[in-house]
């Protein structure tokens, strides 16, 4: 522990002079300087404390859930700490775990709840033997990182199969693959899914059509999105397990990828002992993380952020924009490192009706990757009816909202590194 002191030390001095900067939260590298000094800063820190840890993993939703489970909590009197600022690898963990420890060294609030990117779980398994692991699911993302699905399954697999009895699995039942790994580990698991009506709806960008025990090919009685549905495997037997959770009285936010979202919370928190009124009143108050439907006012339009960095959340993404009838659009595509270097899976998005928007703006990295993806699904007339080119961010906002009647919002559609660009010109500040 007389390590650690230091350390800590260093690492909160590092965060305060980057915030007096504005480069940041400073929630990475107080975590590398103490992880470089002791590899096993995490263990060693909560050991020493009585928190209850609970950790939510998946491609899509870890923000939002995390959120929507710590609204929960502090609006019933718990006090919880939370890598909020979307540091989800080993070194943004550690950062939140010593930014909010005492002047002793310690950890003293009642929670802590960790989202943590799918590559990274094993490492973080390895580390700290959660009370709760909350598994949404896995889509193709960043191929050039994580390869295939199944070699993130496999990982997975792998690090559940080493913990403790004590860690309790909450497992979205509608994606097989999750499912399976629970299915095939000692430990108690909690499910949820979605109840939808006995029709099947387009699998578009489907990566889980395998049956995980065999690999005979899966019989979907229902689905939702993607490879998310009411599976069965009539080869070997495998099924669909019974859910725990399939409807909610409340949804704070749009969209069929939230009910899985908002669903995986509630099981978490029923699971603390909290009673279906207490969680629909936390709820009732959840504001939207960022970047993830979180509204901004700029120059007195509201302008809405849907987070779409693969194929299946730009899909929802932009089914949920329809929804909402959105009359404007920006899509900004990046490919940095926080995105993925391969930008090719926006040819497996779908994108029907583009000529219901009154103006589409496109801006990024690859702007002229997305633009011929348009050209493509649209035709060149519409195309050039309807689509503004910008290789300068700022100006494809700024142009686009001086476009914008007061009265209607702006929906973006960013990948990771664009969406914290975006909220930079928004607000003047940085969140990472």
């Amino acid at each position: 522990m007389m390590l650690n002191l230091p350390l800590i030390t260093v690492g909160k001095t590092i965060s305060q002079i980057s915030k007096r900067l504005n480069r940041g939260h400073g929630s990475t590298w107080p975590g590398h300087i103490a992880l470089k000094g002791n590899k096993n800063f995490i263990r060693d820190i909560l050991a020493k404390s009585k928190i209850k840890v609970i950790i939510v993993a998946g491609t899509n939703g870890k923000t939002t859930t995390s959120g929507l489970i710590r609204t929960g909590l502090e609006k019933n009197g718990s006090t919880v700490l939370q890598n909020e600022s979307g540091a989800n690898l080993l070194n943004g963990i550690a950062s939140t775990i010593l930014l909010n420890t005492n002047t002793h060294g310690d950890i003293t609030q009642d929670y802590a709840i960790f989202e943590v990117d799918e590559n990274a779980l094993p490492l973080v398994l390895n580390q700290i033997a959660p009370d709760y692991l909350v598994l949404l699911n896995l889509f193709r993302d960043q191929l050039d990182r994580y390869g295939e699905i199944n070699t993130i399954v496999q990982k997975w697999h792998d690090a559940i199969n080493k913990l403790p009895k004590t860690t309790k699995l909450i497992i979205n039942a509608d994606d097989s693959q999750i499912a399976y790994i629970s299915l095939t580990s000692q430990l108690d698991s909690l499910y949820f899914g979605l109840n939808v009506k006995k029709t099947k709806q387009s699998q578009y960008a489907a990566d889980s059509v395998s049956c995980p025990k065999c690999g005979s090919e899966l019989i979907f009685e229902t689905t939702t999105f993607s490879h998310l549905g009411n599976w069965q495997c009539n080869s070997c037997g495998l099924h669909h397990p019974k859910i725990e959770m399939i409807h909610f009285a409340h949804y704070p936010l749009s969209g069929t990828y939230n009910k899985y979202n908002t669903h995986a919370a509630a099981v978490v928190l029923k699971n603390l002992k909290m009673t279906d009124e207490q969680i629909y009143d936390s709820f009732k108050q959840f504001a939207p993380m960022f970047g993830r439907q979180e509204i901004i006012q700029y120059q007195k339009r509201n302008v809405q952020l849907f987070l779409s960095k693969n194929p299946t959340s730009f899909n929802q993404s932009f089914q949920t924009i329809r929804e909402l009838k959105a009359l404007s659009l920006l899509i900004v595509l990046n490919d940095r490192i926080p995105d993925g270097r391969d930008i090719s899976w926006i040819w497996d998005t779908n994108l029907p009706q583009l000529e219901e928007f009154k103006q589409i703006t496109l801006a990024g990295d690859r702007v002229y990757d997305m633009a011929l993806r348009l050209k493509y699904e649209m035709g060149i007339e519409n195309y050039e009816k309807k689509v503004k080119i910008f290789e300068n961010l700022k100006e494809a906002i700024n142009t686009t909202i001086d476009h914008l009647p007061i009265n209607e919002t702006l929906y973006i559609l960013p990948t990771y590194s664009a969406m914290l660009d975006i909220r930079k010109i928004l607000t003047g500040r940085k969140i990472l």
